[in-house]
């Protein structure tokens, strides 16, 4: 069956739980990920936004949108690991791309991944260790916590956007927070926070992965 919209967020929502956990880990290259981003619906993608470690310029970013739909099999959607191994090739050195697949997007470089030239690198032993560990500590469950996270973007020192939807409602809110600021209290209070509309950040923001941002970082 072929996937629905839900089936994607979904995915991508899975996409982001994995790879928050590997912002600290350089990829081959030396890079980070820096973001998750929910590509804009009906888009079976998802952007993976990858950088040097410290960094708030975009166009030091770049965004990998890599389509979910597999070449075997177009009704089953790649896997957090298939992305992260796409993304660790992406990263292993130099690339040609065609400048029909670069463009650019919230002022990162924009590649459009063709998953026929990008053969996914395979897990490794720390990869294996790491999933024994993470599913000890934090089973994976198909209950996703509301506001469910669809995506992330580090965006500098102290900045970070967060994207966000609601239980059985894929429109994605977006939220700029400050990390030192008080997180135990914003996250209890996030839920309620996305709804009060009055803090809709007002005209074009120039983020197509949400229908709306709210600014809470002086909350």
């Amino acid at each position: 069956m072929t996937p629905t919209y839900d089936d994607i967020a979904e995915r991508q929502a899975d996409i982001a739980r994995l790879l928050l956990h590997h912002i600290h880990a350089p990829l081959p290259d030396g890079r980070f990920i820096r973001g998750v981003l929910p590509s804009p619906p009906p888009a079976a993608d998802v952007r993976i936004v990858t950088g040097p470690e410290r960094t708030g310029a975009p166009d030091d970013l770049t965004a990998w949108e890599i389509p979910l739909r597999t070449i075997d099999d177009p009704e089953e959607l790649a896997g957090p690991n298939d992305v992260l191994g796409i993304v660790r090739a992406l990263n292993s050195g130099t690339r040609i791309f065609s400048s029909s697949r670069v463009g650019t997007v919230m002022g990162m470089t924009l590649v459009r991944v063709d998953p026929a030239q990008a053969a996914p690198a395979g897990p490794g032993e720390r990869d294996d260790a790491f999933t024994i560990l993470r599913t000890l500590a934090h089973p994976w469950t198909e209950e996703q916590p509301d506001p469910r996270l669809r995506g992330f973007l580090l965006q500098g020192p102290d900045r970070m956007r967060l994207y966000v939807d609601r239980e059985e409602d894929t429109d994605v809110v977006a939220a700029d927070v400050r990390p030192s600021g008080a997180p135990t209290a914003l996250l209890a209070a996030l839920p309620s926070l996305i709804e009060e509309v009055e803090r809709t950040v007002p005209g074009d923001i120039g983020d197509p992965h949400c229908s709306r941002l709210i600014d809470l970082t002086d909350w």
